[in-house]
């Protein structure tokens, strides 16, 4: 077998590039962060009073770290369920420009496959979704399942193990609980700092 032939083979196809199993293990780097969050964010819901299948549906329906973790702190000080809901809304607007940025690449699709699309859109598949789209100038769709899907059932079931944790930790605050989605998006920013090289410019 020639050269060139060995470097064709190495070369993987678009359609491998852009498969469902690709976006699974482009998500593999960002399943630790996802699992730690949700396994604090289990133990602190546990903590404010929610059951493990409470905790389990509202992990499957709202999916959603930040508002996750200000809903556990608003039930255990029994605010009112519109006061939740309002503050969840607001919290989660963001998601408005996330999907924004990534709604050109999705233009060809009926809004029902969009919905699916961005449906399971958080700011970690966002960021792995808008390099991807940087680097190659496409997002497949079965790419972006593998990725959302992924990032989804792992929140699950870390949400699911922290209820089971918190059990043994009646006090989240005493190992800085509350603090771990903070301190994923300062992680996050100072990783995305670095690699832009433009150190000066973010801190201005």
């Amino acid at each position: 077998m020639s050269a060139e032939n060995v470097q064709l083979e190495a070369i993987p196809s678009p359609k491998q590039e852009d498969s469902f199993l690709k976006g699974v293990k482009d998500c593999i780097p960002t399943l630790l962060g996802y699992l730690s969050i949700g396994l604090a964010a289990g133990v602190v819901q546990k903590t404010a009073g929610l059951s493990i299948a409470e905790i389990a549906l509202i992990s499957l329906i709202l999916y959603a770290g930040s508002a996750q973790f200000i809903a556990a702190g608003m039930i255990a000080v029994s605010s009112s369920p519109a006061a939740i809901i309002i503050t969840i809304f607001i919290v989660n607007l963001r998601h408005i420009l996330l999907s924004a940025a990534l709604s050109p690449y999705f233009r060809h699709l009926s809004p029902l496959r969009n919905m699916l699309v961005g449906s399971l859109l958080t700011d970690e598949t966002f960021g792995v979704a808008i390099n991807q789209a940087l680097n190659k100038q496409q997002i497949s769709e079965k790419w972006m399942h593998g990725l959302n899907l992924t990032a989804y059932l792992n929140w699950f079931l870390a949400n699911v193990a922290g209820a089971f944790l918190a059990q043994w930790i009646s006090d989240p605050d005493q190992f800085g609980l509350q603090f771990a989605l903070p301190a994923m998006f300062i992680g996050i920013l100072v990783i995305s700092m670095i690699d832009r090289n433009k150190i000066k410019l973010d801190l201005v």
